[in-house]
């Protein structure tokens, strides 16, 4: 899994149309989407399918199964090919949160 995120999405429309879609996906107990929590780290997509490489805010997150069903959905129907999600093992921090989603929590 790639270290940095969008390293796959700047240069690439598909991957960018997926990101969008996934901003629709909230983190339940943090009411923010995933793409604002920074929890979306790549995403790769050719002709035949499209691979979401994601991590969670806690490894013992308890909606995490849920939250990585509907990042494969929601990917999926925006990539209208089979796309799978892949988690990584990186620790998730404030600092990885989109610039200014932090403010409302006094982070940045």
């Amino acid at each position: 899994m790639p270290d940095t995120p969008a390293a796959n999405t700047a240069e690439n429309p598909e991957a960018n149309a997926i990101r969008d879609a996934l901003r629709e996906v909230m983190d339940p107990e943090l009411g923010m989407s995933v793409v604002e929590l920074g929890l979306i780290r790549d995403i790769e997509i050719n002709a035949e399918s499209a691979t979401v490489f994601m991590i969670l805010t806690t490894p013992f997150c308890p909606y995490g199964p849920a939250l990585l069903e509907s990042v494969r959905t929601t990917a999926e129907k925006a990539a209208s090919v089979p796309t799978e999600v892949e988690m990584g093992t990186e620790m998730w921090t404030p600092e990885m949160m989109e610039d200014g989603a932090g403010g409302d929590w006094g982070l940045f």
